[in-house]
């Protein structure tokens, strides 16, 4: 079973989309998903710089309109070329959306209207009072829970391999920073709010009321939640999760879990990729990964594919 990962918010660099709009048709693809999201994305994507980028309504777009377009460029190279196709998604926070396009259950442009609205429903909520997210890298994890708990911190996402990210108020992320748990570091995240967190409630009704106007297909291959790292089995129950993940932890380390538990012999990570096969490295110890961040990348992951059948 290969898997397809599409990475969250973060992952995102200055002019990452450049390549991609060369491939025939891309930069019509991406026209149209600007006006689904709101957002100019070919200009976000190519011309803008790094603080630009990093506003949360400008990238949660411009990383799910990256992701789409990638798997449409992977679909349409193994259509001529390989007799297999991955059988499993699941994207980290935002990317769940591009996943649920991969899975089947969104249309593209389903996606980029959604994707809209919770980008701007999450910058709003996050400028409602001062709040932060840091890495907490290494460390005894009771220790580190433990610590955030004392903090009145959230752990917004358990990332596996020695990764946890506090969220909440400038004041207690600061504290942490000063009181670092043994052979942990601790490193700001440049972020609006603690996103993932009760501080995210507001944005819950908006995209809920975006959410409610799709309608969903079931998934065509395993899915797999943040919520739990466990399978969806219908489009509206994966809609549902993806609603309530805006204000509840991202359990990427489950969802780890849950693709060895079923046995994955590889994972592709659409753009802008890296992250996810980066945790990879160590949540899935030996497990094949092919980091898809250019076109040239798509021959790798279709030579993946194609070992897969052979």
């Amino acid at each position: 079973m290969i898997v397809i990962a599409c990475p969250g918010q973060g992952s995102q660099t200055p002019g990452f989309l450049s390549p991609w709009l060369d491939l025939p048709g891309a930069r019509e693809h991406v026209e149209a998903f600007s006006d689904a999201a709101g957002v100019d994305l070919v200009a976000a994507g190519t011309e803008w710089d790094a603080d630009a980028i990093r506003d949360t309504k400008i990238a949660q777009p411009l990383i799910v309109a990256a992701g789409i377009l990638t798997w449409s460029a992977l679909s349409d190279r193994l259509g001529a070329e390989a007799p297999a196709r991955p059988t499993g998604a699941a994207g980290h926070s935002v990317g769940e959306i591009a996943a649920l396009v991969v899975a089947g259950v969104l249309a593209p442009r389903d996606a980029m209207t959604l994707v809209g609205v919770r980008g701007r429903a999450m910058a709003d909520a996050a400028a409602l009072e001062p709040t932060g997210m840091s890495a907490v890298v290494g460390g005894d994890e009771d220790e580190v829970l433990a610590l955030l708990t004392s903090l009145g911190l959230t752990p917004a996402n358990y990332n596996g391999s020695g990764q946890i990210v506090a969220a909440g108020a400038l004041a207690a992320l600061a504290e942490l920073a000063a009181s670092a748990p043994r052979g942990a570091r601790v490193v700001p995240l440049q972020v609006a709010g603690a996103f993932h967190t009760a501080y995210m409630a507001p944005a819950v009704s908006a995209l809920r009321t975006a959410a409610d106007a799709v309608e969903p297909a079931d998934p065509a291959m395993t899915l797999w939640s943040n919520r739990d790292g466990a399978p969806v089995s219908t489009g509206r129950g994966a809609l549902d999760l993806l609603v309530g993940q805006v204000a509840s932890p991202v359990r990427w380390d489950l969802c780890m879990t849950g693709f060895a538990a079923a046995g994955i012999t590889g994972m592709i990570e659409l753009a802008p990729a890296g992250t996810l096969t980066g945790l990879a490295k160590r949540g899935l110890r030996g497990t094949p990964a092919v980091a898809v961040k250019t076109p040239d990348d798509l021959e790798p992951a279709v030579a993946m594919l194609a070992e897969e059948t052979a």
